[in-house]
């Protein structure tokens, strides 16, 4: 689960959620939207989130392919270089944590 996954999910409810607008005037149209950006947010969010819970499910592997798909698409397994930076990054952390003290 991440941002493209749920970007997918948002550009694939909106095409539900707004073709029923209908063909009303633009103004109309444009604010039909912007009212709604929220409720399709939502209910993307969700739908990602019931996607996670119930992964076992065949029906919701079947639904949320495309987001595996994309995720591999933009995604890749890190490099040594990366690791190392990782490892690194971790230990700085520890040793400022380290240093603060139990009186933070």
């Amino acid at each position: 689960r991440c941002g493209t996954s749920f970007l997918l999910t948002v550009a694939l409810v909106s095409i539900v959620v707004f073709a029923f607008a209908g063909t009303d005037p633009l103004w109309w149209r444009l604010a039909s939207r912007l009212v709604l950006i929220p409720l399709v947010a939502g209910v993307a969010y969700e739908a990602i989130r019931f996607a996670g819970f119930h992964q076992g499910w065949p029906v919701v592997r079947l639904l949320f392919a495309g987001n595996i798909a994309l995720q591999l698409l933009t995604t890749r397994p890190p490099d040594d270089e990366h690791i190392q930076v990782a490892i690194r990054a971790f230990e700085e952390a520890r040793d400022v944590e380290a240093n603060l003290g139990p009186h933070r």
